[in-house]
């Protein structure tokens, strides 16, 4: 399971998403990801999936490697499926005694299934396509004007790429350690659900050592490197828009319009 956790590895391969400006597949994210909360109908999700669809095809990344992050969040979909449908008023479908399904609920349950399908999928895509130094660099371009406010761009930009960095790596740490105690005694697989729970406990003391001791290794690290901060910093590899780029905004500019105006159509 936690090998299926795709969010913050990078795919590496040769494609035109992988080419584009990390600030371009920034902002068609967070475009792409507001668009999924307009929709008031079904037609919507076709055109964002259709969408969704191309730029998978064009960024040559298995689908199945993307949809390996999305057993991570089958627990969660379930939850909130099953509130949808149980709690959710409205004309009633079907009586399972107290609880009682609506047409309301399964409308529900459907389009938020979908909606955060598409939005892991869509998040995993700018990840897999992106490096950590490119989205770093993104990310601080992106928020430059807050710096007339006070805010620490560059900061916020370097914890969110560390942050991701360490995604994998912890992960990785993680299954290591629970091998480990597998080949120890340890079952983490049978019993109910909260038996479960309780035998990941022991994993979390050695889990949160590795992770302290990492943070600190990377702080003396920079450190060391005279590292102080983003004023005065320059890139070695600067971000810089290309003809692609600017025709990838287009691109985006017209699925937004063409996704929300059909998405709130009434048929």
């Amino acid at each position: 399971m936690l090998r299926d956790i795709t969010l913050g590895q990078y795919y590496q391969t040769e494609s035109v998403i992988h080419r584009l400006d990390a600030r371009v597949k920034l902002a068609g994210t967070l475009i792409f990801i507001v668009s999924l909360f307009f929709f008031k109908n079904y037609w919507g999700y076709l055109v964002a999936a259709l969408f969704l669809a191309g730029v998978i095809k064009l960024s040559r990344v298995p689908f199945k490697f993307m949809v390996k992050g999305m057993k991570a969040i089958v627990f969660l979909v379930i939850i909130t499926v099953l509130f949808s449908l149980f709690l959710t008023p409205g004309e009633a479908l079907v009586s399972l005694g107290k609880l009682t399904i609506t047409k309301e609920g399964l409308n529900t349950a459907i389009t938020t299934t979908i909606r955060l399908s598409m939005l892991i999928i869509g998040s995993s895509i700018m990840t897999l396509t992106t490096t950590p130094n490119n989205l770093t660099d993104a990310m601080e371009k992106s928020m430059r004007p807050l710096k007339k406010l006070h805010v620490p761009v560059h900061e916020i930009a370097m914890m969110m790429s560390i942050a991701l960095r360490f995604i994998p790596i912890l992960l990785e740490e993680t299954d290591k350690i629970m091998k480990a105690q597998i080949a120890r005694g340890a079952d983490f697989e049978s019993g109910n659900l909260l038996k479960r729970a309780k035998a990941m406990v022991p994993l979390l003391v050695p889990l949160f050592i590795s992770a302290f001791r990492r943070a600190n290794d990377l702080a003396m690290a920079m450190e060391a490197r005279c590292y102080r901060g983003g004023d005065g910093r320059t890139k070695m590899k600067p971000l810089i828009y290309q003809k692609r780029d600017h025709l990838a905004y287009v691109c985006l500019l017209v699925y937004f319009v063409a996704a929300v105006v059909i998405g709130r159509l009434h048929f």
